[in-house]
């Protein structure tokens, strides 16, 4: 398989710091800076929440702040042109699914180094989409004791 250089590099992140050093390894794979999305999933919200019981959190207002907050977490002249996305849903599912519309060569995705039983406990996003990613995912192993 060749590794470099790939059209179309995914990069979900979830705003934690090995998500956002994936977007940098992502945009160092990637032949041009428009092959480089960059794709958060949010959870659905129960109707039962007060900020939607009160019409002021809708799945709009939500999707508007994660962009805002991508755009500020990512502000660099190397992202310039890169594809921003916020989706609603499973994660796993969700980026899996989005992968295989844009035609995704590679899937970047750090994993948070649980140990099985917590993993069992959480589920894991990185393994989902291993599971149904339509094309290699290269995931970024964090050792579990940081």
């Amino acid at each position: 398989m060749n590794w470099l250089p790939k059209k179309t590099v995914l990069v979900p992140i979830d705003f934690s710091e090995p998500s956002l050093e994936a977007v940098r390894l992502g945009r160092s794979m990637v032949e041009d800076v428009s092959g480089l999305h960059v794709l958060y999933v949010l959870q659905p919200i129960s109707v039962l929440e007060p900020g939607v019981t009160w019409g002021t959190v809708t799945d709009e207002t939500r999707e508007e702040n994660v962009l805002k907050s991508m755009h500020e977490k990512l502000d660099d002249p190397e992202l310039e042109g890169a594809a921003f996305k916020a989706l609603h849903g499973s994660p796993g599912i969700e980026i899996a699914d989005y992968a295989e519309k844009i035609h995704a060569d590679l899937i970047v995705i750090p994993s948070h180094g649980y140990g099985s039983f917590k993993r069992l406990l959480l589920g894991s996003v990185a393994d989902r989409v291993l599971h149904h990613a339509p094309c290699p995912v290269l995931v970024l192993r964090r050792n579990s004791a940081e």
